[in-house]
C-alpha cells in the first residue's frame, strides 16, 4: 500500500488543525491587547460616544420586537404543553425564567451579532481597505485604541442594559398574551412572575450581557482588522464575524449557565 494513501489525510488534517490554533491564538493576543489598552490613556471619548449611540440606543427597536414576539410565543408553547399534564398554571413562572436565564440574553446577543457585529467588521475591513487605518498610524494614532476600544467598550456596558430591557419587554410579552388570549389575571400572573424570580436569575442575565456585548464587539473589530483587499475580502470579514461571534456567544451561553446554575 502507498504510504501517501495514509498520511496525505493525516497531513492535511495536521495542516488545519495548525492554523485553527494559530487563529485562536491571534485572538487571544487581540482580545488580550484590547483589554490592556482599555486601562491605558489616552481615550477617544467621542468614539466611544458614537459607539454607545450605535451599539446600545440604535439597537433597542430590533432588541425590543425580539423579546416582545418571543415573549408572547414562548407562552402560548408552554400553555400549550402544560395543557397535556393540566400545568397551564406554570406560564407565569416558566416564561420568567425562560426569558431571564435563557432567552433575553441569548437572543439579544445573536441580534447585536447581527446587526454591530456585521457592521462594525465592514466598517473597519472599508477603513483597511481605503488605507485610513494606515493614515491614523501616520497620523501617530493607534488603531486598536481608537476603532477597537471604543466599540468593545461599548459593548461590555451598554449590552447588558439591553439585555435587562429585553428581559422585561418579553415578560410583558408574555405577560400580554397571557392575560388577554389565555385568560389569565392580570396581577396574580404579574406576583407569580415577581415572586418566583430570584436575584441570581437577574444576576446571570446581565453577566450574560456584558459578555455578549464583549463578543459581538471584539468579534467585528478582530475581522475587521484581519481583513483582505477588496470588495470581497470586506464580505469574507463581515461574514466570518457573524458566524463566530454566534457560535462564541453560544458557547459562553453554555458555560455560564453552567457556571451559575451547576448543581
Amino acid at each position: 500500500m502507498n504510504p501517501g494513501v495514509i498520511t496525505r489525510p493525516l497531513a492535511v488534517l495536521g495542516r488545519a488543525s495548525l492554523g485553527a490554533l494559530a487563529g485562536l491564538g491571534r485572538l487571544v493576543i487581540f482580545a488580550l491587547a484590547t483589554v490592556r489598552h482599555m486601562v491605558t490613556p489616552p481615550f477617544y471619548s467621542r468614539e466611544f460616544m458614537s459607539a454607545l449611540l450605535n451599539v446600545g440606543y440604535l439597537s433597542l427597536p430590533v432588541v425590543g420586537l425580539t423579546a416582545f414576539f418571543t415573549g408572547g410565543a414562548l407562552a402560548l408553547q408552554i400553555y400549550s404543553g402544560g395543557a397535556r399534564f393540566s400545568a397551564e398554571a406554570v406560564v407565569p413562572q416558566i416564561v420568567a425564567i425562560g426569558m431571564v436565564r435563557e432567552l433575553g440574553p441569548v437572543l439579544v446577543g445573536l441580534m447585536i451579532a447581527a446587526r454591530v457585529t456585521a457592521s462594525v467588521a465592514a466598517e473597519i475591513a472599508t477603513m483597511k481597505v481605503t488605507e485610513q487605518i494606515d493614515a491614523l498610524v501616520t497620523l501617530s494614532t493607534h488603531p486598536m485604541k481608537y476603532l477597537t476600544v471604543p466599540r468593545v467598550l461599548a459593548g461590555l456596558l451598554t449590552v447588558p442594559l439591553l439585555v435587562g430591557i429585553g428581559d422585561i419587554i418579553g415578560i410583558y410579552g408574555g405577560w400580554l398574551v397571557s392575560t388577554q388570549s389565555l385568560g389569565f389575571n392580570p396581577a396574580s400572573y404579574m406576583q407569580n412572575t415577581v415572586n418566583f424570580l430570584q436575584p441570581i436569575d437577574v444576576l446571570s442575565s446581565l453577566a450574560k450581557g456584558a459578555v455578549f456585548g464583549f463578543i459581538a464587539t471584539l468579534m467585528g473589530c478582530y475581522y475587521g482588522m484581519q481583513s483582505g483587499r477588496g470588495a470581497q475580502g470586506v464580505g469574507a470579514a463581515t461574514k466570518s464575524s457573524v458566524v463566530a461571534a454566534a457560535i462564541l456567544i453560544l458557547a459562553a451561553n453554555f458555560l455560564l449557565t453552567q457556571a451559575f446554575f451547576s448543581i
